[in-house]
């Protein structure tokens, strides 16, 4: 052995010690990485609140399950057993700041009404449903008239005008002019002391959430979901950017587009040969919207395409979906995660093509997990904001109207020219 070896031996030693030791402390660092990941649950948050985009806000750490299922209840077990409601409330129950885009419900101080009853006299209406005329009891001890005869509405607090322009002139101790207008534009006439629309800006906001939309229909549910057909869409307005988005993103996907617009199912009087279960017991069991809910229920996923891209304008088109069980593939409103329960939506704005989009659906029709998250806030009764869309909805309209009506004075009101 050479001279030069020998003195580099005592050196080669401290190396190799220091290397074993080395590799002792990383191994010791794999094992406690290891342990830690294999005592993290299956499925945690992508953030640390509930996303506003498109996807699901929670994502299964494991692989996919890539398991086909038509059976939600079953899909319901699945995700109680992975995430369950109690680790869902930790992420997703944080409460929810102030809406902008929704109205308080409450009233301020029940010492603001000046009258402790409130008549509402409908004068013209197009499509304002029957069942909301009633005498109500309101918070406060209000107590409020809403009706179309003038047999209870002799002497009105305030005429309600929908469709129709109201008086062009109000004298002194007259009713109060309210005008409601729910489509997009939400135009007033300038005629109005009131406005009623779906927007929190105007003086009443009366949102398309409530079961005044979707009264005499079959409530039949079904709990099988469709593997073969993802997508139900349904249009008989047929509005060419509508129909151009829709032809796009259906290509992808296997769907049934009921309707007057790209209808591939032989007709738009199919549905009750389709799914005879949902024809209603009593009624005219022949018109196509008494069975919406039920024929929606029978897939994964509607397709809701308002007509146009407005502010707060959330119709009853994604509405009827959720209250259906189903998942809504949404365009509309910009803001419309203020107005929906936490991640029950897919917001298909937030998709870079419409491709993707349908790559996106196909992973949630496939992984029961992730499609019963979606279906998690109802379930578990994390509302978010929803609770407050529900309260300024059309069901409530009366209450809110002659609150509003009684704090202004009603027909002492004064006269605004």
């Amino acid at each position: 052995m050479s001279e030069w070896w020998r003195r580099l031996m005592p050196w080669q030693l401290v190396f190799k010690k220091s290397w074993l030791s080395c590799t002792a402390l990383l191994s010791l660092l794999l094992v406690l990485l290891l342990s830690s990941l294999t005592s993290l649950p299956a499925h945690l948050p992508m953030s640390s609140g509930l996303s506003s985009g498109s996807s699901s806000s929670y994502s299964s750490l494991a692989s996919p399950l890539n398991q086909s299922f038509t059976d939600l209840l079953d899909a319901y077990r699945q995700w109680d057993a992975h995430v369950g409601c109690a680790n869902y409330r930790k992420i997703a129950d944080k409460g929810f700041p102030k809406n902008p885009s929704l109205q308080d419900p409450n009233m301020d101080s029940c010492t603001s009404l000046k009258q402790k009853h409130v008549v509402v006299h409908v004068k013209g209406w197009t499509w304002l449903p029957d069942n909301l005329q009633n005498l109500y009891s309101c918070d406060c001890g209000l107590s409020c008239m809403w009706t179309t005869s003038e047999v209870f509405a002799d002497d009105p607090d305030v005429l309600l005008f929908e469709s129709v322009t109201p008086p062009r002139k109000r004298d002194a101790n007259e009713p109060l002019r309210a005008y409601l207008d729910l489509e997009a534009g939400r135009k007033k006439t300038g005629f109005e002391d009131i406005f009623i629309s779906y927007h929190a800006g105007d003086h009443i906001q009366a949102t398309y959430a409530g079961a005044s939309f979707h009264i005499h229909r079959s409530y039949v549910t079904s709990s099988v979901k469709r593997d073969d057909i993802l997508v139900y869409w349904s249009s008989s307005r047929c509005i060419q950017t509508r129909d151009s988005l829709a032809r796009e993103l259906l290509s992808y996907l296997p769907h049934h587009s009921f309707g007057k617009c790209l209808n591939n199912v032989g007709g738009s009087g199919v549905l009750l040969s389709m799914y005879p279960k949902c024809r209603k017991s009593y009624g005219d069991d022949t018109y196509w919207a008494y069975h919406l809910h039920c024929a929606m229920s029978h897939y994964k996923f509607v397709l809701a395409i308002e007509n146009t891209k407005t502010e707060s304008y959330v119709t009853e088109k994604l509405f009827y979906a959720l209250d259906a069980g189903a998942i809504p593939i949404y365009f509309g409103a910009p803001n419309v995660q203020d107005l929906v329960p936490p991640n029950s939506i897919i917001d298909g704005s937030k998709f870079s093509t419409l491709e993707s989009l349908a790559a996106f659906i196909k992973k949630v029709a496939d992984d029961p997990v992730l499609y019963a998250e979606y279906h998690a806030w109802r379930r578990c009764g994390i509302m978010g904001n929803y609770h407050q869309t529900r309260a300024v909805s059309l069901d409530s309209l009366p209450c809110r109207l002659c609150a509003f009506v009684s704090r202004a004075g009603g027909k002492s009101a004064p006269v605004v020219s």
